[in-house]
């Protein structure tokens, strides 16, 4: 009778693993999460997850709706609750703390060689954790200037490209120029102000992020990271060639304002491009310019989009190659060109719609070689620093209400408090 027990469980287990990635001998179900929310996106992801299914019906995605806003908790309430979409949609800044927490799963075994080989070292060191790859770089948001070409015109400025961009200098010295009665030469939107400072700060030496020989990160505030933090400042609260009222704004708060006149330009993400070319009045003329260029040049930090897989999802492999599917040389383009953004692949980038000179795509993909990790890449409890600490900081030096050695101190007396939390 114990034999036959054993001989039993031995059939029982060999029955349960005889059709790997299968529930029920039916076809895997694997769930999708995506983040597109412009309409284009969106419509290309599910037409992709259509072709997949069509192709593959031993392996179904279902394409599940997420959202940009609330995406960090929702994600953490539904892998400590067990309930985790198998492919995540995320940004790369926000994978540290995920994949650390033992919620992704570390994809170096699992990805085939082409992938690996298409999107450079670069854009991988963005989901490196450890000695871990929990993310695939997908997509990537340089931030450019978008400028009312007619004013340009007119103010009779030097127009940069990114073989001669301005220097941050330059870039204050043209907005007192295209400034006048009833408008401002720049308008800056910085309701998140960390990620646009310090990834536009790489540009003049920035990186205030320092790794020991240790491994512990610690906050230094050094003059390439007060570069453009001064420019801002100085912009407007001293040549008041930028309005103070839009430093809470996010970028879509201040197209009216472009389309009106009241500002010349806007320092925006790539992807805004989308929204002008919809919403622009007739006769506009618009143009995308390279960021300013200080002793680094035109390098400046990116945090790409990712698609990683969840460590509780049982079937990696057929998620896996869900991704390699979604990011074909030809598929990574059409999803760049649904959002307006960059792909990270090294074949997509080298597809002519991308290089058009319609829509600033010429001058976005030629900064491309340029994009770095963004300086908190791999950092730990950087969401807390940004966001207890950081964006107050930076908030009440743009608006003039403390100084610069008092934002220096906070970033980094504060600041330093908070990550040797994380790094104990």
């Amino acid at each position: 009778m114990r034999t036959l027990a054993k001989v039993l469980a031995v059939l029982l287990l060999l029955a349960g693993c005889s059709s790997p990635g299968h529930r029920d001998g039916g076809p895997v179900t694997l769930r999708f999460q995506s983040l597109a929310w412009q309409q284009e996106s969106v419509a290309a992801n599910k037409e992709l997850v259509r072709e997949w299914n069509a192709g593959h019906p031993d392996v179904k995605v279902e394409y599940v709706q997420g959202s940009w806003d609330s995406v960090h908790d929702q994600l953490l309430t539904s892998f400590e609750g067990g309930e985790a979409p198998d492919v995540v949609h995320d940004a790369s800044d926000d994978l540290a703390d995920f994949a650390y927490g033992g919620y992704l799963a570390d994809l170096t075994g699992l990805l085939p060689a082409r992938l690996r080989s298409d999107i450079p070292p670069g854009s991988w060191r963005t989901a490196t954790f450890g000695h871990g790859v929990y993310g695939v770089p997908f997509l990537q948001e340089p931030r450019v200037l978008i400028a009312n070409a007619d004013l340009l015109r007119a103010a009779k400025v030097r127009v940069p490209t990114p073989r001669h961009p301005w220097s941050w200098a330059e870039f204050r010295e043209v907005a007192k120029r295209l400034s006048g009665p009833g408008r401002y030469g720049v308008a800056w939107p910085l309701k998140e102000p960390v990620s646009a400072t310090l990834n536009l700060s790489l540009s003049a030496g920035g990186r205030l992020f320092h790794r020991g020989a240790d491994g512990k990160v610690t906050v230094r505030f050094t003059e390439g990271d007060a570069v453009v933090p001064r420019t801002v400042h100085d912009q407007v609260a001293v040549d008041h060639s930028a309005p103070a009222s839009t430093l809470g704004s996010g970028g879509s708060d201040t197209l009216p304002g472009f389309f009106a006149g009241r500002y010349a330009m806007v320092p925006l993400g790539f992807s805004y491009r989308q929204q002008i070319a919809q919403q622009a009045p007739e006769g506009f003329h618009w143009q995308v310019l390279p960021a300013p260029a200080g002793a680094e040049g035109l390098t400046q930090g990116v945090s790409p989009q990712t698609l990683s897989v969840s460590a509780d999802c049982p079937h990696k492999k057929e998620a896996v190659a869900f991704i390699d599917f979604l990011l074909r040389p030809e598929n990574m383009v059409r999803l760049a060109l649904g959002d307006w953004m960059l792909p990270t692949g090294t074949q997509a980038l080298k597809d002519p719609a991308l290089h058009a000179a319609g829509n600033g795509w010429a001058t976005g993909t030629a900064l491309a070689s340029r994009l770095r990790p963004a300086p908190a890449q791999s950092v730990r409890g950087y969401p807390e620093w940004k966001d207890k600490v950081a964006t107050p900081a930076y908030q009440e030096y743009y608006s003039g209400a403390i100084g610069l050695p008092e934002l220096r101190g906070r970033l980094e007396r504060d600041g330093n408090l908070v990550l040797a939390r994380y790094q104990r």
